[in-house]
């Protein structure tokens, strides 16, 4: 099988690179150099530098305002996109809910939301997991009522990210409690601005205040807004799920951070020797390229198979599953070679560089990767049933 990258293939990366250098403003590159936080202002710039260019949704259609991009395209650009260090693009709208009102939406729909998604005018949040409805999502107790055209909404989300920016959230509701619980759930999209829609932040141990618990008191949403059949939504849960896993591989952002490991340890000094020429310590980062090589090849099977018109199966549970493990393990090896300075970010003074401080709050961030998106232990039970065929416990 040959591995390497057509010629048009890599004259393309070269393009993506070309316009990553000249597309970012000052401010951005700023960040991007010292792998500094960006905040909603940051992305939303830099959506809308790519919709200008026409790749803010590579995975999109081009009937529906995509690039037409191949799966090999679509995956150099998201490399080279992480590599840069480029603000990230919140992926409710464009990578989530967007893809599933192409697959699941009326033409109406697809009018109304689809635009706006990719322009960046409205900006969007997922409300799946619930107080006691995490892992286990089908047991989730939100309720929406029945009340002529409209559905009328009472319960919570939580882990809402950046529900105080979004202008919508999609959100799976109870609308019978009498059958198997998959078969209860309704697909619904809820404009945050809403009477009785309340979103609350809440800081994490990382210092970022991604996520929110979000309430629902009596809000009234017409029944125009959901997306496939009333009860049927675990149908569209499952295939945007499946979207979202293929993203959680984080190929580029990983070998960002390799990048960054090896020069940390390249500097760090033990015993006379750098760190980076004593041979456990690459034997521990080349351990990881392994692993991270092994899971790109596996990414771009996934992608060929989109490209074939496949929407993401179980195989993107293998993505999730490596992607955040391998992910977990190249900020736990950051720490170790950081070493007592793994910890001086909590600290005014700069006593380590400013490239090497955002370190810490990755790793306290990363520490959830392993449960968003479907814990990985469901994960595995999803691999046994529906590739290995065995039985799910």
């Amino acid at each position: 099988m040959d591995l390497a990258f057509s010629e048009q293939d890599e004259a393309f990366r070269q393009e993506v690179r070309d316009f990553i250098a000249g597309g970012m403003t000052d401010a951005l590159k700023a960040k991007a150099d010292i792998d500094a936080p960006f905040d909603m202002d940051d992305t939303m710039a830099w959506h809308k530098i790519l919709y200008r260019k026409g790749w803010v949704a590579p995975q999109w259609p081009e009937a529906v305002g995509g690039p037409g991009l191949s799966a090999t395209r679509r995956f150099i650009l998201t490399e080279e996109l992480e590599l840069a260090g480029t603000p990230p693009l919140s992926p409710f709208g464009l990578s989530m809910v967007g893809p599933a009102i192409i697959q699941f939406g009326t033409d109406e729909q697809k009018a109304r939301f689809l635009p706006k998604i990719l322009s960046g005018e409205e900006v969007w949040c997922q409300g799946y997991s619930e107080p006691e409805a995490g892992s286990d999502l089908a047991s989730l107790r939100c309720k929406a009522d029945d009340d002529g055209d409209h559905l009328i909404i009472n319960g919570q989300k939580t882990w809402t990210t950046y529900a105080q920016y979004a202008d919508w959230i999609f959100c799976l509701v109870r609308t019978d409690g009498t059958g198997k619980k998959q078969a209860g759930i309704t697909f619904l999209l809820i404009d945050m601005k809403t009477e009785g829609v309340d979103a609350r932040p809440m800081l994490t141990i990382g210092g970022t205040p991604a996520f929110c618990d979000t309430f629902f008191d009596n809000v009234r949403v017409p029944k125009a807004n959901i997306i496939g059949e009333i009860n049927a939504g675990w149908t569209v849960a499952k295939a945007l799920l499946g979207h979202e896993r293929t993203l959680l591989a984080m190929v580029g952002t990983s070998r960002r951070t390799l990048r960054r490991i090896k020069h940390i340890a390249a500097e760090t000094m033990s015993g006379g020797t750098a760190l980076i020429d004593q041979p456990v310590w690459r034997n521990k980062i080349a351990h990881l390229e392994i692993e991270l090589e092994s899971l790109k090849m596996a990414n771009l099977r996934v992608l060929a198979g989109a490209d074939l018109g496949r929407a993401p199966g179980p195989e993107s549970s293998i993505l999730k599953l490596r992607g955040t493990e391998i992910n977990q393990h190249i900020y736990e090896l950051a720490m170790e070679v950081m070493g007592h300075d793994a910890l001086s970010w909590y600290n005014d003074d700069d006593v380590i560089p400013a490239s090497e401080q955002g370190i810490a709050p990755a790793f306290c961030y990363t520490r959830a990767n392993t449960i968003f998106g479907g814990s990985n232990e469901i994960q595995k039970n999803i691999i046994a049933k529906w590739i290995l065929g065995l039985p799910a416990k």
